[in-house]
């Protein structure tokens, strides 16, 4: 859904949507809900609100696939492209830590589906978890140690090799 920069009301625009997205990598399972407010002052554009959906991520521990809800809050604030851009140059621009919620619209309209996608994907954790609780895999024999930890058999006195002659050395302090 694209939205008309010349046509947000002065006193703003609230958008209702429900849109199924489909992102690169599949994720979103939900349909996506979001409530979003657009107030235009000059030329720019602040867009706040919420979107929700369930998304499938992979265990960063166990490697196990689940379901999460995400209730992701928005708050950027878009400038024309062209701002950025000079007269006949394409637009670059390199952003700082204060400008990370802030984003650029072309050739006078928003594409809010796209504004979609991108909050979902910047709301994904770098390290999803199943549960905080999850014990992961074995690193040895890759057994899930959530289901069948009693089917384990490693010890957990392995060594690594190039620590095995600090191992005697903390050996020879002992005696």
């Amino acid at each position: 859904m694209k939205i008309l920069i010349a046509d947000i009301p002065e006193e703003g625009l609230i958008i209702d949507l429900e849109e199924h997205l489909t992102p690169d990598d599949g994720s979103v399972v939900a349909p996506v809900v979001s409530h979003l407010e657009l107030m235009k002052t000059g030329t720019e554009v602040m867009v706040s609100g919420r979107v929700q959906t369930e998304v499938i991520r992979e265990c960063s521990r166990c490697l196990r696939s689940f379901r999460r809800s995400v209730n992701i809050p928005v708050n950027v604030v878009y400038h024309p492209a062209e701002e950025v851009a000079g007269e006949g140059q394409p637009a670059r621009h390199a952003l700082n830590i204060d400008e990370m919620d802030m984003g650029f619209y072309r050739d006078g309209e928003i594409d809010i589906t796209e504004l979609l996608r991108e909050q979902i994907v910047l709301a994904g954790e770098m390290k999803p978890l199943c549960d905080e609780a999850c014990k992961g895999i074995c690193p040895h024999c890759g057994t899930d140690l959530n289901t069948e930890s009693k089917h384990c058999t490693c010890s957990d006195d392995r060594v690594d090799p190039r620590l095995e002659v600090l191992k005697k050395y903390f050996e020879k302090r002992k005696e």
